[in-house]
């Protein structure tokens, strides 16, 4: 199939990628748009994963408060350079970064970062909630490591899928960003506050409070 000026200018423009890399990218896919743009995707992450072991120790922190001062994140990402750090699509990236977390409620960064005692407490309580379901044991171990592939999506921020595209995961969403910036992106690290999380918090019985009032008249 004849690749046109039009198709190309269509997918750099979904894309963001160069125009050579789109017209091979549809050559390769004889035409097929959006066979294109997952071949772009695949190879950009594999140019991507090339620049993971760099360095990066610039970056930002940046502070998100949501639901009315009830709900404040602290975040830390590195790229490689202050100029990248600079950039309007490197903040916009930060931010979704703590707007997902604010939103999402991560536990750890990544599956390495889960303490051994947890991730052996989450098996004992998957493992019977499998045999209270009737499981057969030969295939409880099974179910286990299958249930704990699920856990770690659920609290690692690494792995949970990205809350304005859940299609991809927040690290599907790393990956891209050094794609597109041409520099190692890490998360490094961040913090979650909740108003109130971890405080007995007070339950008032009007009708008891009621009473005791008139008793006290």
């Amino acid at each position: 199939m004849a690749i046109t000026a039009s198709m190309v200018k269509e997918l750099r423009e979904r894309t963001g990628c160069g125009m050579m890399d789109c017209k091979k990218a549809l050559q390769d896919a004889n035409g097929d748009m959006e066979k294109a743009i997952e071949l772009l995707r695949e190879r950009g992450l594999a140019a991507a994963a090339k620049k993971t072991g760099r360095i990066a120790a610039e970056g930002l922190v940046d502070a998100y408060i949501h639901f009315g001062g009830r709900i404040g994140v602290l975040v830390e990402v590195n790229c490689e350079t202050d100029f990248v750090a600079k950039t309007d699509e490197f903040k916009t990236f930060v931010r979704d970064i703590a707007m997902h977390i604010a939103a999402s409620n991560p536990q750890y960064l990544s599956r390495e970062e889960v303490p051994q005692e947890v991730i052996e407490k989450e098996k004992e309580i998957l493992r019977a909630q499998a045999l209270n379901e009737g499981k057969p044991e030969k295939v409880i171990d099974k179910i286990v490591e299958g249930r704990i592939s699920k856990f770690y999506k659920e609290v690692c921020l690494l792995e949970q899928p990205f809350v304005k595209d859940p299609d991809k995961t927040v690290q599907d969403l790393v990956m891209e960003m050094i794609s597109k910036l041409g520099e190692n992106i890490r998360i490094r690290r961040f913090v979650r506050f909740e108003l109130g999380e971890g405080l007995q918090k007070r339950e008032d019985n009007f009708a008891e409070e009621v009473a005791k009032q008139m008793k006290g008249d």
